[in-house]
């Protein structure tokens, strides 16, 4: 794993961006269009491998450097799309999980429905 947390992350995005006087351009909906554009490359790297080739692509070492680059697109998007909208992904995330946890407990192939207020995070 890296020696760098998701906040040096943000921050170097943030510069990055400040440096270059983007930071308006960063608006939410161009931040998830951008997102959405770089999952599409990802996606694409994959689209016809067979579940052998795709379970085995960071031997090929092209696909690999490509799918890290891809990658990184993403988590660049999302951290930056959260960042200006406020939202600790870390947080967001293991809330998520646990939300997910009561949701599909072990032992279970059926969801557990859960209350609308629940869904959200609510007590």
């Amino acid at each position: 794993m890296s020696q760098h947390d998701l906040v040096d992350l943000r921050d170097a995005l943030r510069a990055f961006a400040a440096a270059r006087d983007w930071d308006s351009y960063h608006t939410p909906k161009n931040l998830v269009m951008a997102l959405s554009a770089e999952v599409g490359e990802l996606t694409d790297l994959f689209q016809w491998l067979t579940p052998e080739e795709a379970a085995s692509a960071m031997k090929d070492p092209e696909l690999a450097w490509n799918v890290r680059d891809e990658l990184a697109d993403v988590m660049h998007y999302l951290t930056r799309l959260a960042d200006k909208l406020g939202v600790d992904l870390v947080e967001a995330a293991f809330a998520k999980i646990e939300r997910n946890e009561r949701r599909f407990p072990t032992g279970s192939l059926t969801p557990v429905p859960l209350e609308k207020s629940q869904e959200k995070g609510e007590p």
